[in-house]
């Protein structure tokens, strides 16, 4: 049983990941792309300043756009390759295909999360919890994500929708939040707005924790943090189990 799961796990990594790699390697570029270029962009505005914030923001816009990217991803093998359909027809369920497909997208990520962790090491300085919790907030944040993304590819009907999709999604979670810089660097009242996307919750986290004293937050307002952004995402999941639709009627 525990190796024909890894085999439909492994399946998909190398269906959605390795083979798209290896063939098309080009297309790391658009995944190299989003988070590098804010992270240039900030560290020469600020002038090096907000450098190790910037690189903990890379980091979460790294899971947000590898998570939601499973939407086009299995947007693409639902709609054109009709590869859904032979899963539903297999003894894959709808678990098994989300943890694969997840997977997937994490090694595809991996060239960029070796270059964030290499200057991670540089500039980033915080303790082994400090670690720790970086760590649970981009796992948290890449389950979201996929969860998100998996609902969108279930309900979209063409892979054009799901470009829009995609485009609508990273804009939103990711790209306008105030993960690259302090959210006090936003004026008033548009600090609500961004209190709208779970990764500003995330990114305050982040920056408490690499900020090197740039940014402090207090002690209720970190517990307010992880309280959203683990709620979120365990609504996420709920829809994504209960709400997406794996079999068509």
């Amino acid at each position: 049983m525990r190796r024909n799961l890894g085999s439909r796990v492994m399946a998909s990594v190398l269906v959605n990941a390795v083979y798209t790699m290896i063939n098309y390697p080009i297309v790391l570029v658009s995944t190299i792309l989003a988070p590098f270029s804010l992270l240039i962009v900030i560290a020469f505005v600020s002038h090096g300043a907000l450098l190790p914030v910037a690189v903990g923001g890379a980091f979460i816009m790294t899971m947000i756009s590898s998570g939601t990217s499973m939407q086009q991803d299995l947007s693409h093998l639902k709609n054109d390759f009709k590869l859904q359909d032979m899963v539903v027809s297999s003894p894959t369920g709808a678990a098994v295909y989300f943890l694969g497909m997840s997977i997937s997208e994490i090694v595809y990520s991996l060239p960029v999360i070796a270059v964030l962790v290499v200057l991670a090491s540089i500039y980033v300085h915080a303790s082994a919890v400090g670690y720790l919790m970086l760590a649970a907030v981009l796992a948290i944040m890449f389950t979201f994500s996929v969860a998100l993304g998996f609902v969108l590819s279930t309900i979209s009907t063409d892979i054009v929708q799901s470009w829009a999709f995609a485009g609508i999604v990273s804009t939103v979670i990711s790209a306008l939040p105030p993960i690259y810089y302090p959210i006090t660097y936003i004026p008033m009242p548009f600090q609500y707005l961004a209190y709208l996307s779970p990764a500003t919750y995330a990114a305050e986290i982040m920056q408490e924790v690499v900020g090197a004293g740039i940014v402090i937050f207090s002690g209720t307002t970190l517990t307010i943090d992880w309280v959203v952004i683990i709620a979120v995402t365990a609504a996420m999941l709920a829809i994504a189990v209960k709400k997406a639709r794996w079999r068509d009627p």
